[in-house]
């Protein structure tokens, strides 16, 4: 049976949603340093226990850029010839939106340069910080996979992406507006890479229910 793909307007208002939130989180840090409250959640996260450093390091990976071209392959297998696609354009869209927009616009250094104390576990102390390049992969894989999954697979890639966000920030790598904004920029990726290459009709929606196929009306049977 073939496979009917279409583009959904879900993905026009994530696209809108995602790259307002990475305008605002850029607009937030444009100053180049960090305020009060963000701060205070960094030493919140990056406080917690060196016992820690392990699991939250694996997380960390799930935001490399090799990543996505991983996932890609595995897509293959299934034969999911669209999502391979869109998974291996999120690699030169990222470098695209993280190098030569967002750290051309704005510049803010890492924690280890503008949070006096910060704790860092195997990360540069000094160099551009806004966004996080980790957030950006994790979050674009996130929302070209959830059209081709069901619910309890969606909410743990979701999750993951939130760990590998969380870890970022325990390492001492970014703050968390850095990868806030990255996770948007990379959900608005996503969301356009959807809606290039189209998502599949009848699979699991972002609420986990299936998507009705039409049919068609039964004939009335003849009255007596």
């Amino acid at each position: 049976m073939t496979r009917s793909f279409h583009r959904r307007r879900a993905d026009v208002g994530t696209a809108l949603a995602a790259g307002t939130v990475t305008a605002l989180c850029a607009w937030a840090v444009s100053s180049g340093t960090v305020g009060p409250v963000e701060r205070a959640l960094f030493r919140f996260v990056n406080g917690w226990p060196d016992t820690l450093q392990w699991p939250l390091w694996v997380f960390q990976t799930l935001g490399l850029l090799g990543t996505p071209l991983i996932v890609a392959a595995i897509a293959l297998v299934f034969r999911r010839w669209r999502l391979a696609l869109a998974l291996v354009l999120l690699v030169p869209l990222k470098l695209f939106v993280e190098k030569d927009v967002l750290k051309e616009l704005v510049h803010r250094e890492r924690p280890g340069t503008t949070i006096p104390d910060a704790i860092l576990r195997d990360v540069p102390s000094a160099g551009p910080s806004f966004p996080s390049g980790h957030a950006v992969i994790a979050f674009g894989i996130v929302v070209l996979l959830l059209p081709y999954l069901r619910r309890r697979w969606q909410v743990l890639v979701v999750i993951l992406a939130v760990l590998n966000s969380v870890a970022r920030v325990y390492l001492g790598g970014h703050s968390p507006l850095d990868v806030i904004g990255g996770a948007a920029a990379g959900a608005a990726v996503g969301a356009l890479l959807n809606l290039v290459v189209g998502v599949p009709t009848g699979h699991s929606s972002p609420s986990g229910r299936r998507r009705l196929r039409p049919v068609a009306d039964e004939p009335t049977p003849p009255s007596h």
